[in-house]
């Protein structure tokens, strides 16, 4: 393993980030609070509790997830996108590295920088609402997976996308409405029978309610269930970026 390629190419997109450090900060801080302004103080003076848990708490497992995903898909997939763009992804496969280091190094960058955001999302919910983490262990083996899961697949849309507007394809049409309906903001026994049996076949229903485990000890599905789908998740991701590779798709045309 080349640790001074994934080093340099981890250190050049972290690099990148922390230029826009106000953009790549405030953003997610500025959305949090508007998302307790209008889901909890609108919704949740209507909506007290659900699963024991006041409205405001409850929906902080979601809007984490929100942001985490979104930020792991987006600068993974722009991270990879650049270099194919203007070229310079030539010298990279034509460098003494592997695959494995190429996608260590990217991926690694934007799962750490969804992981940032993740956190500074953790601490602006402390000032609005009173949340306690009932398994801290648990709650940051799901944030890192799926910091990691949704890097690959940003990375694999970063591959694919033609042009800028690709990019932003998936994520928009795709991943947000997903997540926007996994159960972010409500528990999916609160809905209809029928809509419940619809939600679980949302892969990001199982994401969500494994994360809120970790928080308040309540779920819409087994925590087993919420691990085998996220295990499942990255390595399908895995194979597909092998893939990618082995047959030179969208890299070497």
């Amino acid at each position: 393993m080349n640790w001074t390629a994934i080093k340099a190419i981890y250190l050049f997109e972290m690099a990148r980030f922390f230029r826009t450090l106000a953009q790549s900060f405030i953003s997610p801080v500025l959305s949090t609070c508007l998302y307790f302004v209008v889901f909890g103080a609108a919704i949740g003076s209507r909506i007290q509790e659900v699963d024991g848990v006041s409205y405001g708490a409850f929906i902080v497992p979601g809007l984490i997830m929100l942001s985490v995903i979104t930020q792991a898909i987006s600068n993974a997939s722009f991270g990879i996108y650049f270099p194919k763009f203007i070229g310079t992804i030539y010298e990279l496969l034509s460098a003494p590295v592997s695959f494995l280091e190429i996608v260590a190094g990217y991926v690694g960058a934007a799962a750490t920088k969804a992981l940032f955001i993740g956190v500074i999302i953790l601490i602006t919910a402390f000032f609005f609402v009173d949340v306690s983490v009932a398994h801290p262990i648990a709650m940051v083996v799901f944030l890192l997976l799926t910091c990691l899961s949704f890097a690959l697949l940003g990375f694999i849309i970063g591959i694919w996308a033609g042009n800028f507007e690709q990019l932003q394809l998936v994520p928009l049409l795709v991943v947000t409405p997903l997540v926007f309906l996994g159960g972010s903001f409500y528990s999916i026994s609160m809905l209809p029978p029928i809509w419940q049996t619809i939600s679980f076949f949302n892969p990001v229903v199982y994401l969500i309610s494994g994360f809120r485990w970790s928080f308040f000890g309540t779920a819409d599905v087994p925590i087993f269930l919420s691990l085998c789908a996220i295990a499942g998740f990255t390595s399908m991701c895995l194979f597909i970026i092998w893939w990618i590779f082995k047959t030179g798709w969208r890299i070497r045309q």
